[in-house]
């Protein structure tokens, strides 16, 4: 498989905007440049994986790429917070208690 510059930019593009808006949602902060790119990624892999299986399908172009690997981001970001066992982030919503 070749990829051309043209298709990493657009992988690199899609996993960036999917992981920052991941991270907007999940914590309402990014995990920076690098961590948003590899939230995107990963979340992209698994938005390709899950959706079919669920038979949802989103079409194409890259409002779709985007979509899907965002929904990726938010399953990734969700196992992660169940694994961390951070839970919702209660200290955070009450920490003047």
């Amino acid at each position: 498989m070749h990829l051309s510059n043209e298709s990493l930019m657009v992988i690199i593009l899609v996993g960036l905007i999917a992981g920052w808006l991941a991270g907007q949602v999940m914590r309402g902060s990014g995990f920076g440049l690098i961590g948003d790119l590899i939230v995107g990624l990963l979340g992209a892999l698994i938005g390709d994986w899950l959706l079919p299986r669920l038979n949802i399908h989103l079409g194409v172009g890259i409002v779709a790429l985007i979509i899907n690997a965002f929904v990726g981001a938010i399953v990734l970001l969700l196992i992660l917070r169940l694994f961390a066992g951070g839970g919702w982030g209660y200290g955070r919503w009450h920490s003047g208690w």
